[in-house]
């Protein structure tokens, strides 16, 4: 860390923007400037944003990838809308992010790359330092790729091996700009490459040779960031995919069964069978399967067989897999299917977040088909949510939609690991060898829970199937008013499982003239844009919808307080027109974006004020 703390600036929050092409490690970069600053005790949030091309030529604006990270010593909930500070490896890399420095902000180029080749890749007709006009900020013109070629000219590496270090120059200078120390990536290095020396020794040089740089170029000026104040506890930073994976791990030990996983790999949803195929020491099982047809067909199995069973995928995975889902819910078995939901339609954007999958997840189905639909709202909030919809599937029986996005399941937060004694149990309904006249669709309660007998328990015979089913026999049956009477059945099991959900809570106003509403991924942004609005003065609430099907109890009665109902979505309106849907006698407002992008926190303050401020 430097030596000059007399000079250094404190700073409340930071926004740092890491960005270059796919392979100059940006996505690397910004993860260890963010596990050091969680290590330091910085609130955080981050946000990865990779190439919707996945093989863009080099040098392309289409192959830009990049990653920014907010820090602070206060509250924060999202990464933050413009950077403080850009770094960009290449031409294209500072015309695709241009947009996201804030006027005064600094920039750091990599000059080297800046060549009438890569200004030709990047679409630039001109060279952009002079194109773009540079006056409103402070840029650092370092030679980043010729500087790492010097640091490492007395070590045996090849030019491709030498140019693959030169991320940690960047970062080194990043560092000593926000006097971070070096020390948690220098042990990163030496855990990660444990079986190569020379390349731990090569990253370590670069690394402190940009931390040098920084420090001996006087055309920056050092500062800090302190911790900030959170609850005691043990903290590790973590993105929405793990925290789903262990929410879901957690939920099995809970419920007393082995966890399976069944699915097929797809952006963004493939970290989470990524993770669990580690935790075979757990009792986890998993099967990669070949296609999504199968992998939940698996999952289904293992749910007959008395497993807590899940599949994960994105929005085309959960199209192939909706056959398959209504066997679930006709054979009333517990399953959790994640959808980790990305922009369509088709390819559409795999690794660009949206949330235009809600009306799939609800009613994307043939026939009467119902299914408990729950949101999470924050990465550290997948842990909550993925234990959340096991509980409901195993202590109601039925098949249950997790529905997180690109935008969480990359993004990364501190999170306090729980105390798994303080979690609650699970209670499964499966049936003991010995009961008496067992009935498959014989109700337990007044949810409408059937047993879950496990096949080979003696006395425990029965069969399920996709055909319709005799009421409390579970023979095949075509009466017509059987069907009805089954129909009935299963819509009504799932909307009695709002009596084991929390009612919808409002934040601000409990009353008055707008209520902002939002469902999923979208909380940290309109939360903060809720926050600095009512400490400008301005009278709202803010409620937010984790549960989606059923809806809470009280949510009628929340809505009908406000004078303007407005639903705030990175889709055309599906939870708008859902709440339409299901409350006729009220009117609701909407705004909607469909960029691939999360909001901003001005875009969501603008379109408030012009509700409140209207005469």
């Amino acid at each position: 860390m430097t030596d000059n703390k007399e000079q250094i600036k404190e700073l409340e929050n930071v926004v740092i923007r890491f960005s270059g092409d796919s392979g100059d490690g940006m996505q690397l970069t910004g993860t260890l400037f963010s596990d050091t600053s969680a290590l330091l005790g910085n609130a955080l949030s981050t946000f990865p944003d990779y190439p919707a091309e996945i093989r863009a030529p080099q040098g392309t604006v289409g192959g830009v990838s990049g990653f920014q990270v907010h820090f602070g010593n206060n509250e924060v909930k999202t990464p933050g809308d413009y950077a403080d500070v850009l770094v960009a490896m290449n031409p294209a890399a500072l015309k695709a992010n241009l947009k996201w420095i804030k006027l005064g902000g600094t920039i750091i180029v990599d000059i080297d790359s800046f060549t009438e080749k890569n200004f030709a890749k990047a679409g630039c007709v001109d060279e952009p330092l002079k194109q773009m006009g540079f006056r409103d900020y402070n840029m650092i013109k370092a030679p980043i790729t010729s500087l790492t070629k010097e640091s490492l000219k007395g070590l045996n590496l090849d030019t491709k091996s030498i140019l693959r270090s030169k991320n940690m120059f960047a970062l080194g200078m990043v560092y000593w700009l926000f006097d971070r120390p070096l020390e948690f990536t220098q042990k990163f290095l030496e855990d990660k490459f444990k079986k190569i020396p020379i390349i731990i020794e090569a990253n370590k040089i670069v690394l402190k040779a940009g931390y040098y740089f920084a420090e001996t170029i006087e055309a920056l000026h050092p500062y800090s960031v302190a911790p900030a104040s959170i609850p005691k506890g043990t903290y590790r930073n973590i993105n929405g995919n793990t925290a789903t994976a262990w929410g879901l791990i957690a939920a099995a030990e809970k419920a007393g069964l082995d966890l399976f996983l069944g699915s097929y790999p797809i952006t963004p949803a493939s970290e989470i069978l990524h993770e669990l195929s580690k935790r075979k020491d757990l009792g986890v099982k998993t099967f990669q399967a070949e296609d999504e047809i199968a992998g939940i067909c698996t999952a289904i199995g293992a749910s007959f067989a008395g497993k807590l069973a899940v599949t994960t995928t994105s929005g085309p995975g959960l199209s192939l897999k909706t056959e398959a889902i209504g066997l679930a819910i006709i054979m009333e078995l517990p399953l959790v299917i994640v959808n980790v939901q990305r922009g369509g339609p088709s390819t559409g954007l795999p690794t660009k977040t949206e949330q235009s999958d809600l009306m799939q997840a609800l009613y994307g189905r043939h026939g009467e088909s119902p299914l408990v639909v729950l949101a999470a709202s924050s990465p550290s909030d997948c842990f909550k949510y993925a234990f959340e919809a096991a509980r409901i599937a195993v202590e109601h029986m039925t098949p249950v939609i997790l529905l997180t996005d690109g935008f969480l399941a990359n993004g990364s937060e501190p999170w306090k690991i729980p105390d798994m004694d303080e979690m609650p149990e699970i209670k499964n309904t499966i049936v003991k060898e010995g009961t008496e006249d067992y009935q498959p669709y014989r109700r337990l309660n007044e949810d409408m829970v059937r047993g879950w007998a496990i096949p080979g328990t003696k006395g425990l015979e029965h069969r399920l199937g996709g055909l319709e089913k005799m009421a409390v026999t579970g023979a095949v049956s075509y009466v017509p008013e059987n069907h009805q009477v089954m129909t009935y059945e299963r819509e009504k099991k799932i909307n009695q499982v709002v009596n084991s959900i929390p009612d919808i809570d409002v934040l601000g106003d409990q009353e008055g003239e707008l209520l902002l509403i939002g469902w999923g991924g979208t909380y940290g942004h309109l939360y903060t844009a809720f926050r600095e609005l009512k400490k400008e003065g301005y009278k709202l609430g803010f409620a937010h919808f984790n549960y989606i099907k059923p809806l809470p109890k009280n949510t009628h009665e929340t809505l009908k307080r406000y004078k303007h109902l407005f639903v705030c979505e990175l889709n055309l309106g599906q939870f708008a027109n859902y709440l339409r849907l299901n409350f006729q006698d009220l009117e609701f407002m909407q705004y909607n974006k469909i960029q691939g992008l999360p909001f901003t926190i001005g875009e969501l303050k603008e379109e408030m004020i012009k509700i409140l401020e209207e005469k």
